[in-house]
């Protein structure tokens, strides 16, 4: 009989622990405690947790970073994702908004751990340029290897410039930094259109920095943004065949955790709990159709 595989590493990506909070339009924070969120993750099975600039600052200014990374450590976390920055190639009052926010962030890395921190180009109506972006990404990355932590890009339909997948794998090469790379979000890959399997023929793995999951629908409902937070469903109860995007990211040769996003109306009115261990057994369920199914 041959041995059962490893399970994959999964990481809670920010908000499918963070319970009745609709990222965007408010409350700006978790409802939910970060220790109460840390013990969850931690008992369904996740070995990885993400957490947002706002919530890291209440976690900070209430328990402490310390305290929180003995929670992390007591309850076998052992990725740290935090995330979001935006206007990082900009100058005036958004570029000080957005340095303000990299420090919270930057500052909490030596005492948490934090592997990446998610970052995008939130589009505003601010005209930019590719050049201007890619400058900033650039720096950006440098100031994240001189912090200890990865940059990771995520590209969204309401980015700058940068709105799908295969512009987000361009964009990454072009700028080439070897700190800086691409969050890969099957949601986005495919309300872009984007073929998995040309993810694996054009994104070298050097520049992955990490993979999120989730499932939906055919259709956009609603806007790009309302459609993005609300409508998210498990893996494997959607029509975005997960099993084939994961098979398209291992072939990539990718090893690291795989994050689980998940965001909808239905989840956030779940228990924190609850949600976290619907989550994980759609996504285990998934890797179990992979493993029975290998492509020869």
């Amino acid at each position: 009989m041959a041995a059962a595989s490893t399970p994959p590493a999964l990481l809670a990506a920010c908000w499918t622990s963070a319970g009745d909070v609709m990222p965007a339009r408010g409350p700006a924070t978790s409802p939910v405690p970060v220790r109460t969120r840390i013990e969850a993750v931690g008992r369904t099975g996740y070995t990885g947790f993400g957490l947002t600039r706002a919530d890291l600052v209440v976690a900070r200014d209430t328990i402490g970073l310390d305290t929180v990374a003995h929670l992390l450590r007591d309850n076998g976390i052992t990725t740290v994702q935090l995330e979001w920055i935006t206007d990082w190639w900009t100058a005036g009052p958004a570029r000080q908004r957005s340095d303000a926010v990299r420090r919270d962030l930057f500052d909490a890395c030596p005492v948490l751990g934090v592997d990446n921190i998610k970052v995008g180009a939130d589009d505003d109506g601010t005209a930019v340029t590719y050049d201007e972006l890619c400058r900033g990404f650039d720096e950006l990355a440098g100031l994240g290897r001189d912090a200890g932590v990865r940059i990771g890009f995520e590209n969204t339909p309401f980015s700058h410039l940068v709105r799908t997948t295969e512009q987000a794998i361009t964009f990454v090469t072009d700028v080439g930094h070897p700190n800086g790379g691409l969050i890969l979000d099957i949601w986005h890959a495919f309300r872009g259109g984007t073929p998995y399997a040309d993810i694996t023929e054009t994104l070298p793995l050097r520049y992955l920095v990490g993979v999120e999951l989730d499932d939906g629908v055919a259709e956009v409902a609603g806007t790009h943004l309302e459609d993005t937070f609300d409508n998210r469903l498990v893996c494997g109860t959607g029509v975005f065949d997960v099993p084939s995007f994961v098979r398209a990211v291992q072939h990539l040769g990718w090893t690291g955790p795989w994050g689980v996003e998940h965001m909808s109306i239905a989840h956030r009115r779940l228990p924190v709990e609850t949600a976290l261990e619907q989550a994980r057994d759609a996504v285990l369920a998934c890797f179990a159709s992979v493993e029975a199914s290998p492509v020869s």
